[in-house]
């Protein structure tokens, strides 16, 4: 059979069924796209309603800096991406993309959490402060101006990652002592390794003066113990 006998016999049978090929691809387009315009499945686990997201992109809502955004993303999507991708907010950092170093630090209800670690759908209903939250106008914030003052960045890669860090850190630790910035900031590097720098932007910010020299002798103190 050569192919116009086997077009004449498909057109044959189209009509037969009264659903041609191009009504099929039609319907077929259609129901790829019902899961992006209609709400989540639900299944049933353990006696409980579960949704099921996806795979393509849903509309989303999240609370940044005291405004309401949305988007639309796959659920996959980390809140990292989100916030550089959809919504413009830079500050994070992508750099290990792995929970190890904290660039892409942003607090989150309170506590500081590594974005790249957070789907933004289960950010919605949280609040979420990042970087560009911080700056009145052209003022800088005062922890902002300590990293300035106490030369807390080189690269400055990290260091949008590390305001944060410290933010939620003085939040719950308004009179930090040194050994305190040990533990807590222990969840963000440097590369360029400058640790004292960020320390004592900390303490400044914490007591409203420099405190350089305090903290350079707290950890001088501290080496001749050792070496001691």
């Amino acid at each position: 059979m050569d192919s116009d006998d086997r077009n004449d016999g498909e057109k044959l049978t189209e009509q037969a069924s009264g659903f041609s090929r191009r009504d099929f691809l039609k319907v077929g387009g259609i129901s790829l796209s019902v899961p992006l315009v209609m709400g989540p499945r639900t299944i049933r686990v353990a006696g409980q309603d579960v949704k099921i997201y996806g795979p393509g992109k849903v509309p989303i809502s999240l609370n940044i800096n005291a405004k309401n955004y949305s988007a639309e993303v796959e659920p996959r999507i980390t809140l990292l991406d989100t916030l550089r991708n959809e919504l413009d907010l830079t500050g994070a950092k992508r750099v290990c993309d792995r929970a190890s170093c904290g660039a892409c630090t942003v607090i989150i209800d309170g506590k500081a959490v590594y974005s790249c670690t957070v789907l933004a759908i289960e950010a919605q209903n949280k609040k979420i402060t990042t970087v560009e939250s911080l700056m009145n106008g052209d003022q800088l914030h005062p922890l902002q101006q300590a990293f300035v003052d106490n030369d807390g960045q080189q690269c400055g890669f990290c260091t949008p990652g590390f305001v944060m860090a410290c933010k939620a850190f003085l939040d719950k630790n308004p009179h930090p002592k040194p050994d305190d910035l040990k533990t807590g900031l222990g969840g963000n590097i440097c590369r360029c390794g400058t640790y004292v720098g960020v320390r004592a932007a900390v303490m400044q910010a914490a007591t409203g003066q420099s405190a350089m020299s305090s903290l350079s002798d707290s950890l001088e103190n501290e080496g001749g113990q050792a070496n001691g």
